[in-house]
């Protein structure tokens, strides 16, 4: 075997590198997930609105927003207007403390940087130096400094004051109460480089800006008062109105299933769907998956099929189920199992090594008090919006998947299907209702015409590539992939 080729392979299935606009790896998922299409939803608001929109994409952390993120970039780029993207948590953000504060200053450095050509960014760079001398004396010898006339020194100031508000816990409440104190004026004179710069930016026919805040679904959720609110309620509720003062377009982004009307259109992102509610295998999930294996293979060999690489279909349909249908995992998964094989194709044993090892990275992040409020969302399909729901959200131990039924019109949760093997979770389970049946182990009967048998993913009788596809994925939890199946008529 080549190791090459492994290697190539390792590094294509990255799960931590969302895919740039324009890859070819790139797969539309959109009608396996619920038809939210970021281009219709947020680019065209952007589009056609006349007045300057403020939006909140929401979605799990890995589940794809960066990719459609910039994908977005790409189509408003194309459209004229200018766009200032970052990710938050890569220079200015400490997910671990974050306030609304930090989320402005770090709009402000950016929109400085990339607009300073622009527009006149001296009332900017005033109002920092003169928040920054009532600063001094409570935050001692520091390396932010300015000098009369130089603007583009100061504008390199706002890069320093976010990096200490990133790496500097002593001072950034300082800082924060500081800007707090001063939020009105700063918003005033940021808004005065926004105008000049759009009215500049108007000479080449750009119809506006647009600022998208990536990452900020990773600031950790704190609860306050009894566990009914966060931090993310304080940034994204209480503080909305100081994030939507910025005259341009914005687009923020937060974790799954957090709602907040105030920001006018909250687009979600779910999970790309792989079963029903009823526990039907969804064949065009499923099919999306294995395509956006196979996508990534051929960036690397377009000659490489998926049969060269998973010795059977089963051994891939394993892997993708146990992904949740969730993107980064699906990737991770894939990862894993070329790391632990130095030759293809992929048998069973590699995929079930690298399920086992993220069904303990999932273990060891449950508490003894949450395996029951797993079971009880296994069960009814629905998860309150309480901290203890809201924190197994954000791990992503609750997975959201858009409806069949409707026109989507509904969302349904469901556990991460990795956890359903683990003991815990099936203790919990039989003490809500002990379980029927199950069906003789290796194997389960039924599926199309002719009473075709199949096995399970782990028996002896593997369906080949081609072979019947018809699954139903029932209540019960099989041991192999941690799924049941029922017979079918």
């Amino acid at each position: 075997m080549d190791i090459n080729l492994l290697k190539q392979l390792y590094n294509v299935f990255d799960p931590l590198r969302p895919l740039p606009a324009g890859d070819k790896a790139y797969v539309d998922c959109t009608n396996v997930r619920g038809d939210e299409d970021i281009i219709q939803q947020l680019g065209r608001d952007i589009l056609f609105s006349d007045k300057v929109t403020c939006q909140l994409y929401a979605g799990h952390r890995g589940a794809g927003k960066s990719t459609e993120l910039l994908r977005l970039k790409q189509y408003l780029e194309e459209n004229n207007f200018d766009v200032v993207y970052f990710a938050a948590d890569d220079q200015d953000i400490d997910t671990e403390d974050a306030k609304y504060t930090d989320i402005l200053l770090t709009c402000i450095r950016h929109l400085l940087e990339k607009l300073q050509e622009n527009a006149d960014a001296s009332p900017v760079v005033t109002w920092l130096e003169q928040r920054w001398q009532s600063l001094k004396d409570v935050l001692g010898s520091t390396e932010i400094s300015f000098e009369k006339g130089n603007i583009t020194l100061g504008i390199a100031q706002f890069a320093k004051v976010t990096a200490l508000l990133h790496s500097a816990p002593n001072t950034r409440q300082k800082i924060r109460q500081e800007v707090e104190n001063h939020t009105p004026s700063l918003i005033q004179v940021l808004n005065q480089f926004i105008e000049a710069a759009k009215e500049k930016l108007k000479e080449k026919q750009s119809p506006g800006i647009v600022v998208i805040a990536d990452n900020l679904d990773r600031i950790v959720p704190v609860y306050k008062e009894g566990g009914k609110r966060s931090n993310h309620d304080e940034i994204f509720l209480d503080r909305c109105e100081q994030l939507r003062k910025l005259q341009c377009h914005t687009i923020y982004t937060d974790r799954a299933t957090v709602l907040y009307e105030k920001f006018g259109n909250v687009q979600p992102l779910p999970m790309i769907l792989i079963r029903t509610p009823e526990g039907d295998e969804y064949p065009p999930g499923m099919e999306k998956l294995q395509e956006l294996i196979a996508k990534r293979i051929q960036k690397v060999d377009e000659n490489l099929a998926l049969t060269q690489v998973f010795k059977d279909e089963a051994i891939l349909k394993q892997l993708c189920f146990m992904s949740g249908g969730h993107v980064r995992y699906l990737m991770f998964l894939v990862k894993t199992a070329l790391k632990r094989t130095m030759e293809l194709p992929i048998t069973e044993k590699e995929v079930l090594s690298a399920i086992a090892e993220l069904r303990r990275t999932y273990s060891r992040a449950i508490n003894d008090d949450e395996w029951s409020i797993l079971a009880q969302v296994y069960k009814s399909k629905k998860k309150p919006n309480d901290e203890q729901h809201q924190k197994l959200l954000f791990n992503r131990c609750i997975l959201e998947y858009p409806s069949v039924k409707d026109n989507y019109s509904e969302h349904w949760h469901d556990v991460h299907p990795i956890i359903l093997e683990l003991e815990e979770f099936k203790a919990a389970l039989r003490k809500l209702d002990p379980p029927p049946s199950v069906p003789p182990s290796g194997g389960e009967t039924g599926g199309d015409s002719g009473g075709k048998q199949e096995a399970t993913v782990g028996g002896n009788r593997r369906r080949q590539w081609g072979g019947n596809r018809r699954r139903q994925w029932g209540e019960n939890i099989s041991c192999r992939v941690g799924i049941a199946h029922h017979s079918q008529s």
